[in-house]
This record gives C-alpha cells, structure tokens and sequence, in this order.
C-alpha cells in the first residue's frame, strides 16, 4: 500500500511498481491507510509519507503498528530530519527514505520489509503449531 497525500506521485509511484508485478493499493491520508487496511487483510507492506494533513505519517505509523503488528512500514519523506526517521525506527518502521527515492532502492526494501513480514508469520503458525502438538500430547 502506497500512503502518500499528493496525487500525482501516488499515480506515478502505482504505476512503477505496478510494471514490477507489484499490487499496489493507494490511499492519500492516514484514514484512508486505516481503513484499507481493515479491509484489505492481505497487505504486507505500507510505503508511508511523513508529511501529511491532518493524521501524519507518525500517527498513522503508530496506529498501524498497534492495529496490524505484523504489517511492515517503509517511512518515505520529502522533508527528512534524522529526528523523524529516529522517531519512526522506535515506533517499528521497518526503514525510512527520502524523496524522490531511487525505484531499485524502493524495491530491495519492499523485498526486504515482505521478507521480514513472512518470516513472522511463519514464527507465528509454527508456535501454533507446537501448542497445539503439546495440548494433544504428541
């Protein structure tokens, strides 16, 4: 999911990695992120704006990682500080880049933030598994 206030670079951005066999779903604000994400329970990566209106990208940080724990965030910004990108890591995201960012370098960390995300889920089934194996006396 591509989570950025301006149009024009949601299109463009939707449309590149699009062309790499990537689904990309949009929103262009914080809400909307949120309410797609309720929906939408497939969504492995967000590619998140700091700036924004309204809900920022930290709120919306924030509120995705307490709602979809597992859900990996990549911060990107036009107007980086270290500070935001050293608030962003402790809050859980997964990396942070600047605009206009490299596509080859959006994608190794989409690769990357996808990897970490699986590799989490299969932590997950396999504890359930082995619970399971224990209640049974296996």
């Amino acid at each position: 999911m591509l989570v950025d206030d301006e149009v024009p670079f949601v299109e463009t951005m939707t449309k590149r990695l699009g062309v790499r066999d990537l689904t990309v779903l949009s929103a262009f604000s914080g809400p909307e992120a949120l309410e797609k994400l309720e929906k939408e329970k497939n969504v492995d990566v967000v590619i998140l704006d700091v700036k924004m209106p309204g809900m920022d990208g930290i709120e919306t940080l924030r509120e995705i990682k307490a709602r979809f724990p597992l859900v990996e965030v990549v911060m990107l910004t036009g107007h980086g500080t270290i500070e935001t990108a050293i608030e962003g890591m402790k809050i859980g995201a997964f990396d942070y880049l600047l605009k206009p960012t490299n596509i080859d370098q959006l994608m190794a960390k989409l690769k990357e933030a996808r990897s970490k995300k699986k590799a989490h889920e299969e932590k997950i089934m396999q504890a359930r598994l082995q619970e399971i194996s224990l209640r049974r006396g296996d």
